[in-house]
């Protein structure tokens, strides 16, 4: 057997050549070569179905050996396929997994050739050529000792001097030209990215803003670029200089998941499914000095289909006099949630809503009304729009403050694009077009958008009733008497204007009002208006707001006022203080650019029948280096000059998430200094600590703390000295979770979790987001958080070291949890007799690739005869019986099946008869 020295290739069979018509196949193949380094147990190709027909498709794999100019092929001994035989439905894929069956030795590098083949139909439609794919894929399996790496001729196009040319290159990446633009197809964790802008420079990549933010990096505004990606702690760089393809795997911790919707429709939040659970987080804390003092904080949920159940906690116990201990009850609930109308209901302790003017109370009885983030892929937003027409068909780009955010293609006719990002503030945006002639316009035009408005036509309410809750924190049931009713609703009427209303009522006490924010023109800002009133016993009062709010590029600037006259009152006055009779405030920012930031500031508050409290302040912030930055801050009382404050601080980070910092302060006619360093721990667990010490005046204070964070939660125990005072302290944070059989220990949860299910098999690699987070139990269980609720979460398996007679119906499934509540994901893997069948007929000849074969014995499947007579089976009994058709008919096989196989043995030649 013989082929072409070519290193892949995919090669079109001619099944039938009796006509004028011909039916493409729709196999492809993913990666076109594998190399297996001395450790690695395993490998895979994907195999997909372009087509829109199903398909069946063969893996065979040869021992490859080249003589002079020609291969030679023979039956392989060191690798096996599971599963050699796939049927694919269009439009799906399927792992096939390339096994070991020895270890890898010290000798020489093995070869060998996967051929992977679209099995023909047992019918082909008269008058019809028929189109099939073979792919030839070259395996490697490295020896033991041998490099991963190894040296091989590399090439790329670069960017020097403005001139393009082809750079050749050895193993050694370091020796490419310093300073060279590439333009990388670039995936993180997996997700392609598409191609990305990126310099290179002594052994490494790096990018500038724009170019992490498209990769997805969260990157803070004090960042300086640039930004070398070898040297971000815990990503792992895989640059292919011959292909010109970059692959980035980042912790989650690093990485912007936020959702964010790019395109004129809106995504659908998929369905969540919640399993039947229960959950504990808990927070210990205690500490020794003069007293002792044990503290904890405890959540208690509950949670299946309909709802989650919820209760906190808070317990204090001390060796101080009159004040041993307390017990109090915090909040309990039971809240159901609607997807579907965006709708949740609450009953239990809550809060109400309010809007800008108004204030939450903590209530105990009925909440309904709207929540947004039971859909998070639906934007709330106003997206300023861009409308145009093409005369052709035309491909569009959108470009924001100079970076694309969108492209796609439109057809001829007038179009309108709603893609631009959640941006608050001004900005321009510039769309790009190219026609089908290669013709290309570029239209311009600036936008303002406001995060606190609503899109034209959403609507967003609230309603509540109960009783108000007092003494909270210290009283489990102290409720008032009366029953208190609020309720909220805002609407946006159109994209720059959003109006609603409030009221709130209580006995006697009536309270309304409503208010406004509004974008009179392009770049104009927003301008907030609110307006209410109150009878509360015939004492009545009202409140007014103004205020107006602007940013774009370096500058930003907002200004607001509210004031009540007369005896305003709301719910919350009955029961604690009454709302400010004046409250205002004033800032205005500026970005020098080299020269830092700079934000001044005024506020005022006046309570009735007090004084006013006014108070100015003015802050700075600049990036000395990538690593040092620089801050400093006046705040001054108004009303009282010996109410001052100054200081000044120097803060020094590294990569390794290790920060240390200088203050020196002043307030009023005191000096103070402070010295402090802290390493956190890396988010896949480990070491942090922090030390601190300071001055003030003759008073020293020093702390000291070191934690570990795992897998199971988090400890600390540290020691603190301030005057008069010494103690010691430590304190544990985690979570117990009981969920689908299994009962686990885990970091604090605050959002959604999964438990994974491998069926029983223990030690599976399970990640999230092509992030590994452990591994099955002997259970075969993991806990997997956190997850976000009612999003898609990727959850996938490695199955690369299981053995190559277990049957995988899928490696990687979304889960989609609701609020605060536990999903479960089934991994169907189960241990199987599988095996390939050699059949032939009764002249010894092998069965006809393409003819349907069923298994008749046990539960009965279906497959397909491949070439060499091969076929697949994996429910095999212990004896079979197979019935095969023909192009003469039906034929019967019968065979028995070898026990104690670990393997996918290869029976026969069976001959069917």
């Amino acid at each position: 057997m013989k082929l072409g020295g070519r290193p892949a290739c995919a090669c079109l069979l001619l099944a039938l050549a009796v006509g004028q018509n011909a039916l493409a196949g729709g196999l492809q193949i993913s990666p076109v070569n594998l190399t297996l380094s001395a450790t690695q147990n395993a490998d895979g190709i994907w195999l997909s179905n372009e087509g829109t027909a199903p398909l069946n498709a063969q893996v065979r794999v040869f021992n490859w050996q080249q003589s002079g100019n020609a291969d030679r092929l023979s039956t392989s001994q060191g690798l096996v396929i599971s599963p050699p035989i796939v049927t694919l439905p269009a439009g799906e894929r399927q792992l096939v997994r390339v096994i070991r069956t020895t270890p890898a030795t010290n000798q020489v590098e093995q070869a060998y050739r996967l051929f992977i083949d679209e099995l023909p139909p047992a019918k082909v439609q008269k008058n019809t050529l028929q189109f099939v794919m073979r792919y030839s894929v070259p395996v490697f399996l490295q020896p033991v000792g041998q490099a991963e790496n190894t040296a091989k001729l590399k090439w790329a196009l670069v960017q020097t001097d403005g001139k393009t040319f082809i750079d050749n290159a050895a193993s050694n990446d370091t020796a490419q030209p310093v300073g060279v633009d590439l333009y990388l197809d670039t995936t993180v964790n997996g997700n392609a990215v598409g191609l990305v802008h990126l310099g290179y420079a002594q052994g490494k990549l790096y990018g500038d803003a724009m170019a992490l933010r498209q990769l997805g990096f969260h990157l803070p505004e004090k960042a300086q670029p640039p930004f070398y990606l070898n040297d971000i702690a815990q990503v792992t760089v895989d640059y292919n200089v011959q292909q010109q393809t970059l692959a980035l795997t980042a912790p989650l911790s690093l990485l912007d998941l936020k959702t964010t919707q790019l395109n004129q429709s809106e995504m659908a939040s998929p369905k969540a499914a919640n399993a039947f659970g229960a959950l504990l987080n808990y927070d210990l804390y205690g500490d020794s000095g003069k007293n002792s003092n044990f503290n904890t904080f405890s959540e208690f949920r509950a949670f299946n289909s309909a709802g989650v159940l919820s209760s906190t906690q808070l317990t204090r116990y001390s060796t101080e006099q009159n004040n041993n201990q307390s017990f109090s009850r915090l909040d309990t609930s039971w809240r159901s949630s609607f997807p579907d109308k965006m709708l949740a209901v609450t009953l239990g302790d809550t809060l109400t809503s309010s809007l800008s003017w108004s204030r939450q109370t903590r209530i105990a009885g009925v909440k309904i009304g709207t929540d947004f983030g039971l859909n998070p892929y639906m934007p709330t937003t106003p997206l300023p729009a861009f409308l145009g027409s093409a005369t052709l068909p035309s491909s569009v780009e959108l470009y924001v403050n100079g970076v694309k955010y969108y492209n796609g293609e439109v057809p001829a006719g007038s179009f309108q694009l709603n893609t631009l990002p959640n941006i608050t503030g001004a900005g321009n945006a510039q769309v790009m077009m190219t026609d089908a002639l290669g013709r290309t316009s570029v239209q311009n035009f600036s936008f303002y958008n406001d995060q606190l408005l609503l899109r034209e036509g959403l609507t967003d309410w609230s309603l509540e009733l109960g009783v108000v809750r007092k003494n909270y924190g210290y009283s489990s049931f102290d409720y008032a008497s009366e029953p208190a009713l609020s309720g909220t609703w805002r609407r946006g009427f159109s994209n720059s204007l959003t109006a609603g209303g409030h009221m709130e009522a209580s006995d006697s006490l009536v309270n309304g009002g409503v208010s406004s924010d509004w974008i009179p023109w392009s770049q104009s800002g927003t301008i907030s208006t609110a307006l209410a009133a109150s009878s509360d016993a015939g004492e009545n009062g009202y409140l007014y707001g103004l205020g107006y709010r602007w940013s774009g590029g370096r500058f930003n600037f907002s200004s607001s006022v509210t004031a009540t006259s007369g005896d305003y009152h709301d719910v919350a006055t009955r029961y604690g203080a009454p709302p400010p009779a004046l409250s205002g405030s004033a800032v205005v920012g500026y970005n020098f650019g080299v020269g830092g930031n700079l934000s001044l500031s005024y506020l005022q508050f006046r309570y009735p029948d007090q004084s006013a409290i006014r108070y100015a302040n003015a802050s700075w912030f600049k990036s000395i280096t990538e690593n040092v930055s620089l801050s400093a801050s006046f705040n001054q009382n108004i009303d009282n000059t010996r109410d001052r404050s100054v200081y000044l601080m120097l803060t020094v980070s590294t990569s390794n998430s290790l920060t240390a910092g200088a203050t020196v302060q002043r307030t009023g006619d005191k000096m103070g200094y402070q010295l402090n360093a802290s390493q956190s721990p890396p988010s896949e667990g480990g070491v942090g600590w922090n030390v601190a010490a300071s001055q003030q005046s003759s008073q020293q204070t020093g702390q000291g703390e070191v934690g570990y964070l795992g897998r199971y939660g988090r400890v600390y125990t540290g020691f603190r000295s301030i005057p008069d005072n010494n103690y010691g302290y430590a304190g544990a944070t985690g979570s117990l979770v009981m969920m689908g059989g299994g009962v686990f220990a885990a970091r604090e949860i605050n959002n959604g979790f999964a438990v994974v299910s491998t069926d029983g098999i223990p030690d599976v690699p399970v990640k999230l987001q092509h992030n590994l987070v452990g591994n099955s139990d002997s259970s075969g269980l993991l806990l997997v958080t956190p997850l976000n609720s009612y999003q898609n979460n990727l959850i996938s398996i490695d199955p690369m070291n299981l053995p190559a007679n277990m049957r995988i119906r899928s490696v990687s499934l979304n889960a989609t949890p609701a609020d605060r509540s536990g999903t479960l994901v089934n991994f169907d893997i189960k241990p199987v007799r599988a095996a390939q069948v050699n059949l032939v007929d009764t002249k010894g000849k092998a069965i006809a690739e393409g003819s349907p074969v069923r298994l008749m014995s046990g539960i009965g499947q279906n497959s397909v005869v491949g070439f060499d007579g091969l076929t697949y089976f994996d429910a095999l009994e212990l004896h079979n019986q197979l019935r095969v058709t023909t192009e003469n008919g039906i034929c019967v096989a019968e065979f028995d099946y070898p026990e104690n196989q670990k393997s996918v043995p290869t029976i026969g030649p069976i001959v069917c008869r």
